[in-house]
């Protein structure tokens, strides 16, 4: 069965070519919009949403779909909108711990298995100019949160949990999802 990735995120398309090489890209057409829900909530209605529309165009594939959050306080971070909003993120996740929750959903013709990740983050205090240097980068513009775990730049103090999970799809829960589907 072939299996696509309902996704544009070069970081995600690398993430399961650690799994596997087997597999095609084709972006979901969703529109990334709720409110009210969550952070686990939102990322898993994302994950099935990306996946159920991509899987509405390739019948007869296996679909994984997949959605990252930040959460500090209750509040959700998704992508920052530009620089200015995202050295806000930035000055808002400096110095505290925050969450990062990433969705994922594999769906074919006759199932739906979807589970998330949580994985607490603890960032550095950081200063103006790195906050500054950062987002004159554009790095941080197309990631939930305005950051990039694996950007480069010394944000994160500590992690607890899943570090793929952090960069867009927790590797080894996926790789244990897909060989229990047998799709490995």
């Amino acid at each position: 069965m072939q299996l696509i990735l309902a996704s544009a995120s070069p970081r995600r398309r690398e993430l399961l070519a650690q799994i596997t090489e087997n597999f095609i890209v084709e972006p979901s057409l969703f529109d990334e919009r709720a409110g009210g829900l969550s952070a686990c909530e939102t990322v898993l209605l994302f994950a099935r949403e990306k996946a159920r529309e991509v899987h509405g165009r390739f019948k007869g594939c296996a679909v994984l779909g997949a959605d990252t959050v930040v959460c500090i306080g209750g509040e959700i971070l998704g992508k920052p909108k530009n620089a200015p909003h995202a050295a806000e993120m930035l000055r808002k996740l400096s110095g505290k711990t925050h969450s990062v929750f990433t969705g994922v959903c594999l769906v074919t013709d006759d199932t739906e298995d979807e589970f998330y990740t949580e994985t607490r983050v603890t960032f550095h205090p950081l200063s103006e100019e790195l906050i500054a240097a950062y987002t004159a980068s554009g790095l941080p513009l197309d990631k939930a949160g305005a950051y990039g775990i694996q950007d480069g730049y010394a944000l994160a103090e500590r992690c607890e949990g899943s570090y793929t999970g952090i960069v867009g799809l927790p590797v080894e829960e996926t790789r244990t999802l897909l060989e229990r589907r047998r799709l490995l």
